[in-house]
């Protein structure tokens, strides 16, 4: 099973702490009550680029970059992409 795969296939264990939604809310300046089903959704974007860096996974889509846990499926943080 491919990376990318294996975190779509899991994507209902998706969640993330209190602290969690007040950092990724402020970090994307998200108006939005549930956060992990915002992430989700971007997640599960055709145009989502996933990939695995030891212990986490990182999902870049639409200029925000994503970070989940591989092991536990909690998104750690979210953040705008740098411009270089």
């Amino acid at each position: 099973m491919n990376i990318s795969n294996e975190l779509l296939e899991n994507l209902d264990k998706l969640h993330t702490t209190e602290l969690g939604v007040v950092r990724i809310k402020k970090n994307l300046s998200l108006d939005t009550e549930d956060v992990v089903d915002w992430c989700r959704v971007k997640i599960e974007s055709p145009n989502a680029v996933i990939t695995r860096n030891g212990k986490n996974w990182y999902i870049n889509v639409d200029g925000s970059i994503i970070s989940v846990n591989a092991y536990s499926y909690t998104i750690i943080t979210a953040h705008k992409e740098k411009l270089k």
